[in-house]
């Protein structure tokens, strides 16, 4: 059985909770990702996520204007972590359960990847 660290994406992109949606759409192009990991800013502890269907629903939807909005204010939250030995099957269930599309792979010391749908996907 696959397990996380089999399928996960090594090179994890993320930006600061306090930069501006526009700056983190140009990194999410300029780095080719769909999603940002969003470290926590200034008083905050969560640790989040910016995809591009945050941006599509949360902005453009609305009609906001993403240099006006900070990233915190759309970021998914919190973070759901998870082992690298996490089976590819039991990541899958997880994010069932849980209805989102990616985790955090941690282990235990250090953040190692995440493990998106997609690359469950592409791992088959």
């Amino acid at each position: 059985m696959r397990s996380a660290a089999d399928v996960m994406t090594k090179h994890v992109v993320d930006i600061d909770a306090d930069a501006r949606v526009a700056e983190a759409i140009e990194r999410m192009k300029e780095k080719k990702v769909s999603s940002l990991l969003v470290r926590p800013g200034e008083g905050m502890h969560t640790w989040g996520f910016m995809t591009e269907t945050d941006v599509v629903e949360k902005i453009v939807a609305v009609g906001l204007e993403p240099s006006e909005i900070y990233v915190h204010e759309i970021m998914s939250k919190p973070v759901i972590t998870v082992a690298p030995s996490l089976s590819v099957q039991e990541c899958s269930a997880l994010f069932a359960r849980a209805n989102i599309r990616r985790v955090l792979v941690f282990d235990g010391e250090n953040m190692v990847g995440i493990v998106s749908s997609s690359d469950i996907f592409n791992g088959l």
